[in-house]
């Protein structure tokens, strides 16, 4: 039987290879997965956008106070023992999602395992970095510096796109078959031809189970009305569809958690802040000019037979190509089980008024198993965690210099030693500042994108599919955020970090209003909805350099592992807190409002590039005498 001394020698003469890209790949997965693919995984499960941002960005927190726990990482066992534990930890972490979805309180327990991932995302981060550099040499270090990058980004790319995609492809395979509708304003419908409901048919239908419109295609006259008279109509359908008359929960604990009692900071701060806001800012739904309104068309949704005992059939409706002055006025999610498969839901359509000529636009409603598609999706990044762990277990060497801490007294005392040098720095609260602001926009900015793209555009949004916003996002804005980083350390490296940083930071914040335009234009056209998301990322990857070169300057000097992984903490600190109340600020505004906002968020960071002190040789590429 061979020593532990001699496997370990031989691990030792292992090529970086067999090792770097796969722990690097398994190190951005489920970072992507909770910081991105959560958002549009609750996003298609209908949680609001308050709870989405709200929750989502508490994830941060595990990156926020990285550096705290660091050292027991150092002292209780190897970096080895780590990894791998970590890997066993995330797999089982993703599997408890997956199985937790289907649950009726699943926002709450997957949360819980999201909090699960982070913490041990972020502890496989310290582990994995810090073994990197007890493995290799600092030659190897140097040449596989960017090999373990360009893995990083594959998985950033299986997770913001491949997965999302998947995860899409999964649930407009699943499901019923979609359903379009056609809407047609013409003078030749009749001004109060209203669908009764009670004449409706409801008896089951031969054939497939599928989702049913009564009428198929429904024509409106754009002769405007009373508004008291188009209200009571948009009254008595919400009355009709509210969970009450309907005998169902109808998912409304998807949509918020909180159930508590207000609280005082709710009563005496949140609230006149919430009517203040509304009341100059908010976004009114109302079709109307004086006390006329534009006039409504009903459509009468339901199943064409009755499910299967305990299934839930969710069908999402809203306006997906036409005419914009044809909006939804209710009706946009449907939920159908065995008990009320045949009462159908009443959908509002409504005209504007100050329409005049004949015009058209297209509704869909859709009704793809999205339970089942990101059970399936979590399941096979469960799987992939699985098998990282036992690749790992065997492939990974075992460094003689990777073994625990073993004076813990002074390891101790040299930590807090080292951390209250940090902020002995020279103008350090002017730094930390900049590092809390400089992405304050933008941190708000991506938590609500990608419900923008996936919300209807009654809204606000550009109802997109799952699958296209994986696109999106996955593959083209990547593929863009990575090149502007590219040529963003390419000019730092030829005239400096101080010589490019307000550039850079333009850079990264003027292409936000490119959500400007997309929100008030709200095209059909995906090619231009990709042009502008390309724009903003390749300017976000390129103003994203300077942030963190500036990073890397502050960390300068004699603890300079230690106080970058601090930087880090404060960067990500910067993206939490923007994050919590960006959702909340949304729905109140509309997304419209909401991106005039972020454009005035970025001002903050530009202003206090002045305040800052860099070295106009920082970041020059040191010519050779």
């Amino acid at each position: 039987m061979p020593s532990k001394t001699t496997t370990n020698q031989k691990s030792e003469l292992k090529s970086p290879w067999w090792w770097v890209p796969s722990l690097y790949y398994a190190e951005g997965i489920p970072y992507a997965v909770v910081m991105l693919v959560s958002v549009i995984f609750y996003k298609r499960m209908g949680i609001s956008n308050t709870d989405i941002a709200l929750y989502t960005s508490w994830l941060y927190l595990p990156w926020v106070i990285k550096p705290l726990w660091s050292p027991v990482i150092d002292i209780l066992r190897t970096k080895r023992f780590w990894i791998v534990t970590m890997q066993l930890i995330i797999g089982a972490g993703l599997g408890g999602i997956a199985l937790t979805i289907p649950a009726p309180d699943f926002f709450k327990l997957t949360l819980g395992f999201f909090w699960l991932l982070a913490f041990s995302s972020a502890t496989h981060d310290i582990a994995a970095d810090g073994f990197y550099m007890l493995g290799l040499s600092q030659h190897k270090q140097a040449w596989f510096v960017g090999i373990r990058s360009t893995f990083y980004r594959f998985a950033m790319i299986t997770g913001q796109g491949l997965l999302i995609i998947f995860a899409g492809y999964i649930e407009s395979h699943t499901g019923l078959p979609a359903l379009d509708i056609d809407v047609f304003a013409t003078p030749q419908a009749k001004v109060g031809n209203l669908l009764n409901i009670d004449s409706l048919d409801r008896s089951p239908l031969p054939g497939e189970l599928r989702i049913v419109s009564d009428p198929k295609i429904l024509r409106i006259n754009p002769v405007p009305r009373n508004r008291s008279e188009i209200d009571s109509i948009i009254s008595m359908a919400k009355q009709w569809n509210s969970p009450g008359e309907r005998n169902t929960t109808e998912g409304n604990d998807h949509a918020s958690v909180n159930t508590t009692e207000p609280t005082w900071w709710g009563e005496t701060v949140v609230l006149p802040l919430e009517t203040f806001l509304k009341k100059h800012f908010g976004q009114s739904t109302e079709i109307t000019v004086g006390d006329k309104a534009g006039n409504v068309g009903l459509l009468a949704i339901r199943l064409s037979n009755k499910p299967e005992p305990g299934q839930e059939i969710v069908v999402n409706f809203g306006r997906v190509a036409g005419d914009k002055s044809i909006a939804l006025a209710e009706g946009g999610r449907m939920i159908f089980t065995e008990g009320n498969w045949n009462r159908p839901y009443l959908i509002v359509i409504q005209l504007d008024p100050k329409l005049k000529q004949a015009t058209k636009a297209t509704f869909k409603a859709r009704a793809g198993n999205i339970p089942l598609a990101w059970t399936i999706t979590f399941l096979i990044i469960a799987v992939l965690f699985i098998l990282f762990f036992i690749y790992h277990k065997f492939i990974l060497p075992y460094p003689s210099q990777d073994r625990p801490a073993t004076e813990t007294k002074n390891f101790f005392a040299d930590f807090f030693l080292t951390f209250a040098s940090f902020f002995r720095k020279d103008r350090i609260a002017v730094a930390i500042i900049f590092i809390l602001f400089y992405r304050f926009g933008e941190a708000q900015l991506v938590k609500l994108a990608t419900p923008f793209m996936l919300d209807a555009q009654e809204i606000g949004g550009l109802a997109l599919t799952t699958g296209q916003v994986g696109f999106v996002y996955g593959t083209l804005g990547l593929i863009m955020l990575t090149l502007g980083g590219i040529l963003g350390g390419v000019l730092a490296a030829r005239n400096g970090l101080k010589y490019w940083i307000w550039w850079m930071a333009l850079a990264m914040k003027l292409p936000d209003s490119v959500y400007v335009y997309l929100a008030y234009a709200q095209p059909d056209n995906f090619a231009v909805i990709n042009l502008c998301v390309a724009i903003e990322q390749f300017g976000y990857g390129f103003g994203f350099t300077a942030y963190m070169l500036f990073l890397i300057y502050v960390s300068e000097g004699e603890h300079k592992t230690a106080h970058y992984a601090i930087c880090t903490g404060f960067m990500a600190l910067g993206m939490m807190i923007p994050g919590m109340f960006s959702g909340w600020l949304q729905e109140i505004i509309g997304y419209q409002h909401f991106f005039i906002w972020v454009l005035f968020a970025t001002i903050p960071g530009l202003i206090l590039i002045k305040y800052i002190s860099i070295d106009p040789e920082f970041g020059k590429r040191r010519r050779s005498k």
